[in-house]
């Protein structure tokens, strides 16, 4: 069953309202008959609905996969113009724009429920008639209260807003936890194995907004030769296997695979998308989030696209605090479990994702917007509570221990105008000789595994100066703290990482520049006290208190505090050496940054919800760091062990001093000094540093 069967019966039922409500919608674009500044609001909102009710129609038809390309263009431009940043200004999805037109109170309210209509646009490319539907009827219920002789009630629009995000969660939640397990739902894949690829106005048929990066990364992949995209496949798909290998997980087990990609790389996909048959897998695949309840502007995941207007993006993140409270949560927490429990068959088989990362965007330096919608403290709690017992009831179903995933990045053009140079660069980096790197890294974790603590200080403008605890090793014969991490779940190759004790771990981390989630971070910096984050800082406003609530949303992610998750040394000296010739060293995703120094991760551990899997390294030694003072919790009570984020933070090697390990017995034992690798046997590594 695909898509089109699946969505068939749902949309039948909804024939009739659906009619009844467009016609309703097509008579107010004359009517005129609200107060005269909110006019221009309700008029947009209703030629978008009329565009969508065409697009549905001709996808019905399927006149919408005719068009030629020049067609496509103008479509996507009509529904997406407003977003970009030369007209951001003067939308009403702005909240500073909302706020001036009608006020902070209705400003807010309008603006959010400007922003959440907008999903109607991608779901008619899909022919979602049924979710199309409820959404015109809540603008035509809005509507109807700014038309009465009363005028518009806040709270009246307010409790509508409300109850509709409360009674449609479950149809919301249950989609997004089948789209990400039932392989029928094929709509995305249908257009990677379908389409004809030469032919790019087949990029249209997301009904995302297509940029001219999309454009030019099919492009380009259609000039590549053959062999060159199994090639890439092959890198990104054996990586995927090799995870399940070496932590001695049964893939054969496994039915799906999570493929999350950014439109564009359709060849490679498709490519990989038959690799992974031979494996006996199944691809799902789903489209980015685009409202507030799928988590809309906190990250990219499933299908994705260049984002239309980054600010856009951040001024939405936050916008469920319209409707989030403690009835929400727990409802969209029991919808969840039945969910899980409905599609269980199909989550005891998924097999975890595989994710293709694009890289090449300037840092991004948000503007922070007092009309923005903003969680309060009490919301606050209720998102760190709400994303823990999502985590937990999604491990029940899909264990963290039988899963595996994989992440590979690419460059695209806008990284500038050697994007060509660097994509082959970035091909050769994600290709590297891993034999010749897991020997070299053995010999810094023999190093390594001497130590009681590891001291690491920064040079020049950086003022990092923290001391990592490393657990002890019992049996030193056959144990290990640190994992020698090759190209398998991250590519490319080069780190060694270990997850800290807590207790002991002491000190100031601190990085000049730093882009963590498509976030530019200035002279950031925390302090740690046992493990855990006690200040913080960052120079990205001008007032202190700008700062701390930047970097308290974004990278605590509303935690008021976060442990020491992992302590790496990256090796890919090569990675490093491309960002420094290219000057792209603030355009690296975390996956390529985190492997050009040493990196530290606040939140969880590198064993999320695996800690109890034993994890050996080619040398046959188990890993034993893989719980620490927080996530072994979990013994007693699973809501305190575990914070549902990690985000590495890398010191690059021209802002590093030293990393010294200190034995139990007070010697030491240098790992790198003055920037450069010192252990006996890894001095190729210094090679790309020198060049």
């Amino acid at each position: 069953m695909g898509y089109r069967e699946e969505y068939r019966e749902a949309n039948e039922e909804v024939r009739e309202r659906y009619g009844l409500v467009m016609e309703r919608i097509l008579k107010l674009r004359s009517e005129h008959s609200v107060e005269e500044k909110y006019w221009p609001y309700f008029r947009r909102l209703a030629d978008i609905f009329v565009m969508v009710d065409d697009t549905l129609k001709k996808e019905e038809s399927g006149a919408l996969h005719r068009r030629d390309i020049s067609e496509c263009e103008e479509m996507s431009w009509q529904f997406y113009y407003e977003l970009q940043e030369g007209n951001y200004d003067r939308c009403f999805a702005n909240p500073a724009v909302a706020a001036e037109l009608f006020g902070e109170e209705f400003g807010q309210m309008l603006c959010f429920l400007y922003t959440e209509l907008r999903a109607a646009i991608p779901w008619a490319f899909e022919g979602r008639r049924r979710d199309i539907t409820i959404l015109c009827e809540l603008f035509v219920q809005v509507y109807n209260c700014f038309e009465s002789e009363e005028g518009a009630a806040p709270e009246e629009i307010r409790q509508i807003i409300y109850w509709f995000f409360h009674d449609y969660s479950e149809l919301f939640v249950e989609q997004s936890v089948r789209e990400m397990l039932d392989p029928s739902l094929d709509f995305f894949t249908g257009i990677v194995m379908e389409s004809d690829l030469t032919d790019l106005s087949y990029l249209y048929r997301y009904g995302e907004y297509i940029s001219s990066s999309e454009l030019l990364v099919a492009e380009y992949l259609n000039s590549l030769p053959e062999e060159q995209i199994q090639a890439m496949a092959d890198t990104y798909t054996e990586g995927y296997r090799i995870g399940f290998e070496v932590t001695g997980k049964n893939l054969g087990k496994k039915k799906i695979v999570d493929v999350r990609y950014p439109i564009g790389f359709e060849r490679m996909v498709r490519a990989a998308i038959k690799n992974f048959e031979k494996m006996g897998l199944r691809p799902v695949i789903y489209r980015d989030s685009i409202n507030s309840m799928g988590g809309r502007g906190n990250g990219r995941k499933g299908c994705t696209v260049k984002s239309v207007n980054r600010q856009f993006d951040y001024d939405h993140k936050s916008d469920r605090a319209f409707y989030l409270d403690k009835a929400f949560v727990e409802r969209r927490l029991e919808v969840l479990r039945t969910s899980y429990e409905k599609y269980k068959e199909l989550a005891a088989v998924y097999a975890g994702p595989a994710v293709i990362e694009t890289f090449g965007e300037a840092p991004f330096s948000p503007e922070n917007k007092a009309a923005s919608l903003h969680y309060t403290d009490r919301q606050q709690e209720l998102n760190v509570y709400s994303a823990g017992e999502s985590a937990r009831i999604m491990n029940q179903y899909i264990k963290g221990e039988e899963r595996s995933f994989t992440i590979i990045a690419y460059p695209i053009p806008a990284i500038g105008r050697d994007f060509k140079e660097i994509f082959a660069r970035t091909v050769e980096i994600n290709t590297l000789d891993y034999m010749k790197y897991r020997n070299m890294q053995q010999k810094i974790i023999d190093v390594l595994d001497l130590a009681d603590h590891v001291r690491i200080k920064g040079k020049g403008a950086n003022r990092t100066d923290l001391t990592v605890k490393i657990h002890p090793l019992t049996d030193p014969a056959g144990q290990t703290a640190f994992e020698n991490c090759v190209a398998d779940v991250n590519i490319p190759v080069g780190e060694v990482f270990t997850s800290p004790v807590l207790a002991g771990t002491n000190g100031v981390l601190h990085v000049t520049k730093v882009f963590l989630h498509e976030l530019c971070y200035e002279n950031l910096c925390l302090t740690f006290a046992d493990g855990m984050v006690k200040e913080y800082s960052c120079s990205n406003f001008a007032s202190a208190g700008e700062n701390r609530r930047f970097i308290h949303e974004n990278l605590l992610k509303h935690h008021d505090t976060l442990p020491i998750g992992e302590f790496a040394i990256g090796t890919n000296t090569k990675a490093y050496r491309m960002a420094r010739d290219f000057h792209i060293a603030d355009k690296l995703p975390i996956l390529i940054a985190e492997k050009t120094g040493p990196h530290f991760a606040v939140g969880d551990t590198c064993y999320s919800h695996a800690e109890d899997t034993p994890v050996f390294n080619p040398d046959g030694k188990e890993i034993i760091a893989r719980d620490n003072e927080m996530s072994i919790l979990r013994k007693e009570d699973a809501s305190k062990a575990y914070l549902n984020c990690h985000t590495d933070i890398t010191i690059p090697y021209d802002e590093l001093d030293s990393i010294i390990v200190v034995a139990r017995d007070g010697s030491e034992h240098p790992v790198i000094l003055n920037g450069r690798f010192v252990v006996p046997g890894t001095e190729e590594l210094n090679e790309a540093l020198e060049e």
